[in-house]
């Protein structure tokens, strides 16, 4: 039986994926991974997914969460019966990216990773969004209640990810790529990189929106992942009931 699995991104949990949850149907058996939380490598991640549910599945992984999910793809590709890549990369890291994440990793492990986190803000979210008080708040919440261990454990596993771009083309399965139009973490080219490398990939681009895509354009994000859910061979998308 076929299942969807939801996969958060860093440092993140089942809130970023509440207004998801809400609206998928049950017999997608929607369930959001923790295993970034669990594991300390990409590959040790998507391994460990895999184990946990076995059979064939439908992977929605967003930011972080979306390079788990190409990972898991590219282990057990036999299995995927769809890839939705929700504002992520298939790069790997910067030499740039890495001296700025070794030195948030410096603050986090003194105790001021709400401080990284507030400064962050404008770069997670677009300018309109960063002003819901709300909003910014939850994120900033269950950012803060992996505590530091895992914002350091999982930017380590960030850091050390995996080329994606050498197997992506290997994929056969139906993918959606969406993106936001304002993404400064893991910006536009990135997600078009993607599509470009998965010819049969559907592909989106939210207008007025930053990184937290589920959290800032729920109901587009909605909209089109059931779309796309719908639209998948009936033995790929549904499971008996």
């Amino acid at each position: 039986m076929t299942q969807l699995i939801l996969i958060p991104g860093l440092a993140s949990n089942h809130v970023m994926w509440q207004d998801q949850l809400a609206v998928l149907p049950a017999h997608y058996r929607a369930h959001v991974s923790d295993v970034a939380s669990r594991c300390g490598t990409i590959e040790d991640m998507a391994a460990t997914l895999l184990r946990e549910h076995p059979g064939d599945l439908i992977l929605c992984g967003a930011s972080m969460g979306g390079i788990v999910a190409m990972q898991a793809a590219h282990q057990a590709t036999s299995r995927m019966r769809g890839l939705a890549l929700l504002g992520t990369s298939a790069r790997p890291e910067t030499d740039d990216m890495r001296a700025l994440r070794e030195t948030a990793i410096g603050f986090f492990a003194s105790g001021r990773a709400a401080e990284v986190l507030r400064a962050n803000v404008p770069l997670a979210f677009h300018p309109s969004r960063a002003r819901d008080t709300s909003m910014v708040q939850t994120y900033v919440d269950f950012v803060l209640e992996a505590g530091a261990g895992q914002l350091i454990r999982q930017n380590r596993a960030f850091m050390a990810r995996p080329d994606a771009r050498k197997f992506l083309p290997n994929l056969t399965c139906p993918v959606l790529v969406m993106w936001g139009d304002s993404d400064q973490l893991t910006p536009p080219e990135a997600n078009r990189e993607i599509a470009a490398l998965l010819p049969q990939a559907e592909v989106l681009e939210l207008p007025q929106c930053g990184h937290m895509l589920t959290m800032e354009q729920p109901e587009q994000v909605n909209s089109r992942l059931l779309r796309w859910l719908q639209s998948l061979p009936a033995s790929h998308a549904k499971t008996s009931a």
